[in-house]
């Protein structure tokens, strides 16, 4: 069983014990317990409930493992040939790390 949730904008697919990286959630700590309904999509078995625009009675509970990780670094450059410019800069997106423990739907 899976299903679509949306989380700070932006759509995931959960399941009961996988692990989600999501854009910061602000002001959560570790061992907190989040609650998200705007779920869109649910698969039980093969058999698919699409929402409109969401499944009602459908949630999504998880525990926040890490409230603040560190992405990647992402390097931008910029160069403008012959005229001696060049501009380097760096990017680390901040994510939050949940562990799903329950779908209710």
């Amino acid at each position: 069983m899976y299903v679509i949730v949306e989380i700070n904008g932006q759509q995931f697919k959960a399941e009961e014990g996988k692990k989600l990286f999501v854009h910061h959630i602000l002001n959560t700590e570790s061992g907190a317990v989040l609650e998200f309904e705007k779920v869109l999509l649910v698969d039980k078995d093969g058999s698919v409930t699409v929402g409109v625009p969401t499944v009602e009675g459908a949630k999504v509970v998880c525990e926040v493992l890490s409230p603040l990780v560190k992405g990647d670094k992402v390097l931008v450059f910029h160069k403008k040939r012959r005229k001696d410019y060049r501009k380097l800069n760096g990017h680390r997106q901040q994510f939050t790390e949940l562990n799903i423990k329950q779908i209710v739907a």
